[in-house]
């Protein structure tokens, strides 16, 4: 995992799941690339933003799906 200090810098298109709320407190999701994924905090669209190999995210979604 590695980080990138101003995620408005990074050329993706930001989503947030169909699951949160309008003003809620949410994560981002962007792909970099085939193979990585930025994640940052929405209402902090020009702070920090970590970056995942997709099966890294993968595989943590998958463990919170089954919690």
């Amino acid at each position: 995992m590695s980080h990138v200090n101003d995620a408005s810098t990074l050329p993706v298109t930001w989503w947030k799941s169909t699951y949160s709320d309008t003003g809620a407190q949410c994560v981002e999701c962007g792909i970099v690339s085939p193979t990585t994924v930025a994640v940052r905090d929405s209402k902090h669209p020009q702070g920090p933003a970590l970056l995942f190999s997709a099966a890294a995210l993968s595989a943590f979604v998958e463990g919170v799906v089954a919690s």
